[in-house]
């Protein structure tokens, strides 16, 4: 039996202090109405930050509108986002998706998490659904202000919230927005073809949202006993699912259980994950602990990148030097990749931009920021074949690199590779 009421989402205004930092999960996880009730009575905040990594919501704070009273903080750039930023409306904090939590806690002050949460069960426990992500490691450490809506799925794993946690609780029937999965093209699928062979029947993956991540779902249908520790799960997902690709029976952790931090997908999705003891959700600091990742044998993790060198180093979040996302967990699961036994990373990319520029470049393009280093960087990956970076030298690494390219600019990048000393 419930204890408490829910108040108007107005309410939550009454324990915001001057200068705090509020904290808001990603994507379907943002309580919309209780950042149109911060926004309608902006007037009573003062040097309030709101700090969340992929918004998919775009408002009238996101482009400065009430100043320093109510201004933005992402951790990773989205679509809404991005022209915010390039604007100077909004602050961009960058960290490895599994540092966000402890970064939080050791810098916010005067913290409350605003997070939508699925209607409460007869004991008082809400759940952040589609969510856990860097809000789940604050549970009992942060005080709570909830919006409930009947369409988030109620879920299970580490994100369960109890009625006496949180300061106060509201109802809203907002539908959770879709997200479309990517289609993917015929560059995707050739990448996705060359990656399919390198994945072992009982392998855990871990896999993005996107048009080669789309691609290689398909290419792994006659694949068996899979396991899943990821990020994101998508809709992509619940077809090996449903067709029994995915099991999650060879996992040394959580197994026969898929492990997330988040999801984002059609409404399929959110109805497939409502009440789906399957599905663990998990504080991203355990999902991306490259420690943890390290636990499953055959790990396999895909990831995308912008361009790279003929070092290896991969520039994934930005995009001729301007800044275009975050670090996410790239990195995190490059690593722990990198320590599972037998791991494999692969990181995707088609040879060439849209107006045919080489990806694959002599030098970083100034003002590119390098996500996962030279040292952690294993298989990168074109629609030309698989370059496998780890363990080789210098020159190794770039002709290796040099056979992926596009063969327009294979030429030209052997010959700058001469003029740096990359080769001899």
């Amino acid at each position: 039996m419930l204890r408490t009421s829910p108040v108007p989402a107005e309410a939550v205004l009454d324990h915001i202090k001057p200068g705090a930092d509020l904290i808001v999960p990603l994507a379907c996880g943002e309580p919309t109405a209780v950042i149109d009730a911060l926004e309608a009575g902006n007037e009573r905040l003062s040097g309030v930050r709101i700090h969340q990594m992929h918004a998919l919501h775009d408002r009238p704070y996101l482009a400065g509108e009430y100043g320093d009273r109510l201004r933005h903080v992402s951790y990773f750039l989205s679509p809404v986002t991005r022209r915010h930023y390039w604007a100077g409306d909004i602050d961009l904090v960058p960290a490895n998706f599994s540092e966000v939590p402890q970064t939080l806690q050791r810098n916010a002050s005067d913290p409350i998490v605003l997070a939508a949460a699925s209607t409460p069960d007869d004991r008082g426990f809400f759940t952040l659904g589609t969510n856990a992500d860097y809000v789940a490691p604050l549970i009992g450490k942060v005080p709570f202000f909830l919006e409930v809506t009947p369409h988030m799925p109620r879920t299970f794993g580490l994100n369960e919230i109890h009625e006496s946690q949180v300061i106060g609780w509201t109802e809203s029937d907002r539908p959770l927005l879709e997200v479309p999965p990517v289609a993917h093209n015929p560059l995707d699928r050739k990448i996705a073809e060359f990656i399919a062979p390198e994945i072992p029947d009982g392998a855990t993956l871990q896999v993005g949202i996107g048009g080669v991540p789309n691609a290689l779902m398909s290419e792994l249908k006659d694949h068996s006993e899979l396991g899943i520790h990821t990020e994101l799960i998508s809709d992509g997902i619940v077809e090996l699912v449903e067709s029994g690709v995915i099991t999650g029976t060879q996992k040394k952790w959580r197994p026969n259980k898929l492990v997330g931090t988040f999801c984002m997908g059609t409404q399929h999705l959110y109805d497939w994950l409502d009440k789906n003891h399957a599905v663990d959700m998990l504080p991203v600091h355990l999902v991306n602990d490259p420690r943890m990742i390290a636990k499953e044998p055959d790990f396999a993790a895909i990831n995308a990148t912008a361009e790279i060198d003929l070092f290896g180093q991969c520039a994934s979040e930005t995009i001729g030097g301007k800044y275009w996302s975050s670090s996410g967990g790239q990195a995190d699961f490059s690593r722990g990749a990198m320590f599972a036994k037998r791991g494999k990373a692969f990181m995707v990319l088609h040879s060439t931009t849209s107006d045919g520029q080489s990806k694959i470049r002599a030098r970083l393009t100034a003002g590119a920021v390098v996500t996962t280093g030279k040292n952690t960087v294993d298989h990168i990956v074109t629609e030309f074949g698989i370059a496998s970076l780890r363990g080789r030298t210098i020159a190794e690494r770039a002709y290796a690199l040099i056979e992926i390219a596009h063969p327009d600019h294979r030429e030209q990048l052997e010959r700058e590779a001469f003029e740096s000393g990359l080769l001899h």
